[in-house]
């Protein structure tokens, strides 16, 4: 494979049988890219959730139609809200029978220097980010241990829980907590069964950074990358995928760079 120029690699079968909940999921970035992978290998059924319904409603369909898969479904969700985080995975484990994976991918990132950020700019960040995903797991832990059959949690983190940059002090906070979040709580969770692991991608050239952020921004950000480019969507789902199979059985509260940065 050209490193430079990749090519989708198809699915091998690596989530058989298994269950999917997906957070986030109806964009065109990370969220969607990891619904669609985990569909081509094999899950036999998925939930995605968003927080906008018509854009949601979409990608249920576009999921249906690109991949024949009947058992499809979607629900809306705001993770800042712990009754509809309850109502998600409650909606998830009625439909599939039982949710197998979880993937946190819900998040909120702006730019705004630290000098200039108000509170509340500071919280929204905070509490999708991290917040949410602690909503999400805390719930589908209690859910996975009762049913005693176990599970896996992929949360989304990022590379920026360990490395600097300017105007992101709330989105490096909030990541450095999932990454803290994924390793104690997959500790406890190791009792009853259940990995825990996070995916830190570094760029990820998604068509919603693209529209979003300054090109020169783009440039320098990509100029990092030992690739000279940002991760396709797909590249971070396949990673997700991984830590979701049975082929990373023994890695739990493990936070992996999906990321050709150089230090």
């Amino acid at each position: 494979m050209d490193i430079h120029n990749p090519t989708y690699v198809p699915g091998h079968q690596l989530l058989a049988g298994k269950s999917v909940l997906i957070t986030a999921a109806a964009g065109a970035g990370i969220g969607f890219a990891a619904a669609l992978k985990a569909v081509q290998e094999g899950c036999r059924g998925i939930v995605i959730s968003d927080i906008h319904e018509g854009r949601l409603n979409e990608a249920v369909e576009m999921l249906k139609k690109e991949t024949g898969l009947d058992q499809v479904y979607g629900k809306t969700c705001n993770v800042a809200d712990e009754e509809q985080v309850q109502a998600l995975v409650a909606f998830a484990e009625e439909k599939l029978g039982g949710v197998d994976v979880l993937i946190n991918n819900a998040g909120l990132g702006t730019s705004k220097a630290l000098i200039d950020m108000a509170d509340d700019e500071w919280m929204k960040v905070i509490d999708v980010t991290l917040n949410g995903t602690m909503r999400m797991t805390r719930q589908m832990m209690k859910v996975m241990k009762a049913r005693g059959q176990g599970g896996v949690i992929v949360n989304n983190s990022s590379v920026l829980g360990w490395r600097a940059q300017k105007e992101q002090a709330h989105y490096a906070a909030a990541k450095a907590g999932v990454m803290a979040l994924t390793r104690c709580a997959a500790l406890e969770a190791a009792e009853f069964g259940v990995r825990i692991n996070s995916v830190a991608p570094s760029l990820c050239a998604h068509p919603m950074l693209k529209k979003s952020a300054p090109e020169a921004l783009l440039k320098q950000l990509e100029g990092r990358e030992a690739y000279g480019r940002g991760a396709e969507a797909w590249e971070v789902a396949n990673v997700m995928i991984f830590l979701a199979s049975d082929y990373s059985s023994y890695l739990t509260g493990e936070n992996i760079a999906c990321s050709s940065q150089q230090a």
